[in-house]
């Protein structure tokens, strides 16, 4: 299994995670077969959880199609970048900056969710 399905095989079963480099210990997403930094194997760990919103969007729908839910580019506190959505606030809050923590996996389990953090 590649590391591409073995991340969503992980996010599955509940379990977000994210690589980090064996030789250099720099964290990785997305996932790779060999550190972008210095050519190292790569392990999987549980990111710590917390991390700042880079860029955010509203994704508009039809009430019917579900509605609207906000999308974002995150940093995390392990120094990667990912996409996610943000809950626990209405779309449109969402604003560069705001402090988030990892919220759990969506319920199709392909979603990683973050919510603000003063929404604990």
């Amino acid at each position: 299994m590649g590391p591409q399905a073995e991340y969503f095989d992980l996010l599955g079963k509940g379990q977000f995670r994210i690589q980090r480099c064996d030789d250099c210990t720099a964290a990785v997403f997305y996932p790779r077969t060999h550190c972008p930094n210095c050519g190292g194997p790569l392990g999987w760990f549980a990111p710590e959880g917390s991390g700042v919103v880079y860029s955010a969007t509203t994704v508009r729908r039809k009430p019917e199609a579900g509605g609207d839910y906000n999308v974002a580019l995150v940093d995390l506190s392990e120094g990667v970048r990912l996409m996610t959505q943000i809950v626990g606030c209405d779309p449109g809050e969402v604003r560069i900056g705001m402090p988030v923590r990892f919220s759990g996996v969506g319920p199709a389990g392909d979603t990683v969710l973050y919510r603000p953090e003063d929404q604990q």
